[in-house]
C-alpha cells in the first residue's frame, strides 16, 4: 500500500505540537531503570521508544526490538551490567545484518558476558548479566555514536564509573554530548575533553523529573515544507533555545534555504521569507548531523539548486543503506546524483517526474524526506506507516496543514 500526496501550496498558518525527543526519551529511560527516581515527561511516542520501554520492562528473558537499532545497543549494555540475569535480544532481519560488534567487544573487555546466537558480530545477542570489573575502556568513535552512549549511559552505575578514550574522528558529537548533559542534568558528574571521557559514579539519587524537549529531526520535514512553499507561517512546540539536540543546526541550514526561525516561549515559527535569493548550491559537513542528509536532499532538489553532503559514513549501517536509497530514489524523479562511501551529490534540476512512487526501504526517514515534494507535483509513498518508528503523528499533522492523503 502507498499513499498518494498532494497539495495546492497555498498559504497556511497553523499551530501543533511535535512529540518528545525520541534521542532524549531513549536515554532517560535507560537512566530510569538503572536509577529508579527518575520521572519522565514529554516522552516520545515513537516506534523506537515503545520498543525500549518494553525491553526494559519485559518479564521475558527473551526481548525483540523489531527495527529500534537505538533499542537494540542501549539494551545490550544495560542488560550486561544486570547481575544475575539472563536476556536474549532479537529483532529485524536488517536488525541482524546492523554490527554491533564494536560495542559488544567493549563490554567483554569490561567483563560483560555477551556471546552471538548465529552470525558474529551481528545480534541477537545472549547476555548473562554481571558486574563489570574493568572501569577504563576504549573504542573506536568513527562508526557510530550509539555504541559509545550505550557505554555512557552504564557508567555512573559502575562501581568506579568509566573512562572511554575513544580513537578516530568522533562521529555525531552531539549526541554524545547529549547523552553527557542528560547525566549532568540527574547529578551525574562528567568531563569531555579532547577524545576522553570521564564519569563519576552516581552517588545522590534523589527523586527529579526531566521534561523532554520535542524531537528537532522531527521537525525537518517542516522545515523543508516551509522552504518548498510558496507562503507558510508554521508555529510547532515545544523547543527550547538552549537545546541539547544536534539537529538544532536546521536554525542556520534553512535560514540558507529561505526559512526563518523565531523563538516564542517554548514555540517555534517557521517563515517562508519573501523573495529570498537562493544559492546556486549547498555544501554541507553533516558528520555531527547525519541524519539530516535525506531531508536536506530532497529540499535542495525541490528549489532546483545542487547539493554536496559530506561526513555522511553512517548513513550505510542505519534502517538501509541511505546514501544507495537516496540515489535510487532520486533517479525515478530523474534527478542526476552520485554518492560516494560517505558523501552525496546532487545536480540542480529544475522539474521532475510527477507521481513517482518512492520506496521507503523499511526506512522512516526516506517516507518523511521525499513528502514535502507534494507541494510541487504529487506523489507517491509506499508503505507509509513505516513512519511510526520516530513519528507516528507525522501523516494527520500533514492532514492540518491541507495535504491531500489518499491510499494508493
Amino acid at each position: 500500500m502507498g499513499f498518494l500526496v498532494s497539495h495546492s501550496n497555498s498559504k497556511i498558518s497553523s499551530s501543533f505540537k511535535i512529540s518528545g525527543s525520541k534521542s532524549e526519551s531513549n536515554r532517560l529511560l535507560i537512566l530510569k531503570y538503572l536509577f529508579k527516581n527518575i520521572q519522565i515527561e514529554n516522552l516520545s511516542n515513537s516506534d523506537d521508544t515503545t520498543a525500549l520501554k518494553n525491553g526494559l520492562s519485559s518479564k521475558s528473558k527473551i526481548v525483540n526490538v523489531g527495527h529500534a537499532g537505538t533499542a537494540m545497543r542501549f539494551l545490550t549494555a544495560f542488560f550486561s551490567v544486570q547481575k544475575n540475569k539472563c536476556y536474549e535480544i532479537h529483532g529485524s532481519d536488517r536488525m541482524h545484518n546492523r554490527p554491533i560488534k564494536i560495542l559488544v567487544d567493549a563490554l567483554n573487555d569490561m567483563g560483560a558476558d555477551i556471546k552471538y546466537l548465529n552470525k558474529n558480530g551481528y545480534p541477537p545477542l545472549k547476555i548473562h548479566g554481571r558486574e563489570l570489573n574493568k572501569f577504563c575502556i576504549t573504542l573506536d568513535s568513527s562508526v557510530s555514536s550509539q555504541f559509545i552512549t550505550a557505554l555512557i549511559l552504564i557508567g555512573p552505575s559502575l562501581e568506579k564509573g568509566l573512562t572511554i578514550n575513544l580513537s578516530g574522528k568522533i562521529t555525531s558529537k552531539p549526541y554524545i554530548e547529549m547523552s553527557l548533559f542528560l547525566l549532568n542534568r540527574i547529578g551525574v558528574q562528567t568531563t569531555f575533553l579532547k577524545n576522553r571521557i570521564e564519569i563519576k559514579p552516581f552517588i545522590n539519587n534523589k527523586k527529579n523529573i526531566q521534561k523532554v524537549e520535542s524531537d528537532w529531526s522531527s521537525l525537518s520535514y517542516f522545515y523543508s515544507i516551509v522552504a518548498l512553499s510558496n507562503d507558510f507561517n508554521l508555529n510547532i512546540s515545544s523547543f527550547f533555545t538552549d537545546s541539547l539536540q544536534g539537529d538544532k543546526r536546521l536554525i542556520n541550514i534553512y535560514n540558507k534555504l529561505g526559512v526563518k526561525t523565531i523563538f516564542n516561549n517554548g514555540v517555534i515559527k517557521l517563515i517562508k521569507k519573501k523573495n529570498f535569493k537562493l544559492p546556486k548550491k549547498l555544501i554541507l559537513d553533516l558528520n555531527d548531523t547525519p541524519d539530516l542528509a535525506q531531508t536536506i536532499s530532497v529540499t535542495c532538489f525541490g528549489l532546483g539548486i545542487s547539493c554536496d553532503l559530506y561526513g555522511l559514513k553512517t548513513l550505510k549501517i542505519k534502517e538501509t543503506d541511505r546514501l544507495i536509497a537516496l540515489k535510487n530514489e532520486f533517479e525515478k524523479l530523474g534527478a542526476i546524483t552520485n554518492v560516494t562511501n560517505q558523501s552525496f551529490h546532487l545536480k540542480k534540476q529544475t522539474i521532475f517526474n510527477s507521481h513517482a512512487l518512492i520506496d521507503t526501504y523499511e526506512d522512516h526517514r526516506m517516507a518523511m524526506a521525499f513528502t514535502p515534494l507534494a507541494l510541487l507535483k504529487p506523489i507517491v509513498i509506499n508503505d507509509p506507516n513505516v513512519i511510526s518508528k520516530s513519528f507516528p503523528d507525522f501523516w494527520s499533522i500533514l492532514d492540518k496543514l491541507n495535504f491531500k492523503i489518499s491510499e494508493y
